[in-house]
């Protein structure tokens, strides 16, 4: 008996046999919500997840050329169906939804009905993400081309002097635990950052005085975030999905500002 006792003992200290571990790369402006959904299902199911958070599009890039990965949560739906077209993802799965706000420095004067003249504004330096390896800046130049029908010439204007500081393999690296949208926008490398709501969110807590302007109707964006499991991947990526569908995940994601999948 008391043989059996350890035994016991020693298995309720090693956790279950057949934990899984899985690999999940995923959008940087995904990083609080999904580190917080990770947590929770760690909590509930004893598998363990890895994340690996930043630009989609070179995410993608390192999954097709072989990078170890199971699950991948992009901030559009294209990177995850180019992974499944080539064979390498499995089908794409829209999980939740944000869209494009306007990240503003603090004490300048902006509101939505003045945002496209003050972005126009050759004094105000504006800031996105980079377009094709971030879908932050793909949604930045969705918004630029709207600008034209408000004002002819204007979509020219804004693709010329957006400064794309983030989303690159060589975009500068904010401090350990800063905000990047924030911080750029701290550091006077931009007056205006256009990203998602949510990094406005995320921004605002760490620099209070930074201000979220939303795009007026004429001018807005939305963004559909999709995943995929690659092929490949342990049973333990799968039931992570149905932990993000579900609604304990889904519950989180709007929790950090997200819109719910359906």
């Amino acid at each position: 008996m008391r043989a059996a006792l350890v035994a016991l003992a020693v298995l309720a200290m090693t956790g279950p046999a057949t934990a899984e571990t899985v690999q999940l790369f995923a959008a940087g402006s995904l990083k609080d919500a999904l580190t917080e959904v990770a947590k929770a299902y760690e909590a509930k199911s004893g598998n363990n997840v890895i994340a690996k958070f930043g630009p989609s599009g070179v995410l993608k890039t390192e999954i097709a050329g072989g990078a170890k990965a199971d699950v991948f949560a992009s901030a559009n739906m294209e990177h995850p169906q180019a992974l499944n077209d080539d064979g390498t993802g499995g089908p794409v799965v829209r999980f939740a939804r944000n869209k494009m706000c306007a990240l503003v420095k603090p004490g300048l004067d902006v509101t939505t009905d003045t945002l496209l003249a003050r972005m126009l504004d050759p004094k105000i330096k504006l800031g996105t993400s980079t377009p094709r390896s971030d879908p932050s800046g793909d949604y930045a130049v969705e918004v630029f081309t709207k600008t034209e029908a408000l004002k002819a010439g204007s979509q020219a204007v804004l693709e010329k002097k957006a400064l794309k500081l983030v989303g690159a393999k060589e975009s500068a690296v904010p401090p350990a635990g800063r905000a990047v949208y924030g911080w750029h926008v701290a550091e006077g490398r931009a007056d205006i950052f256009l990203t998602y709501c949510t990094n406005v969110l995320t921004a605002q807590k760490q620099y209070p005085g930074q201000q979220l302007i939303e795009l007026p109707d004429t001018l807005a964006v939305g963004a559909d975030y999709g995943l995929t499991v690659i092929e490949g991947a342990p049973p333990a990526a799968q039931d992570f999905v149905e932990f993000i569908l579900a609604p304990e995940g889904q519950k989180i994601l709007t929790a950090h500002g997200f819109t719910p999948a359906d």
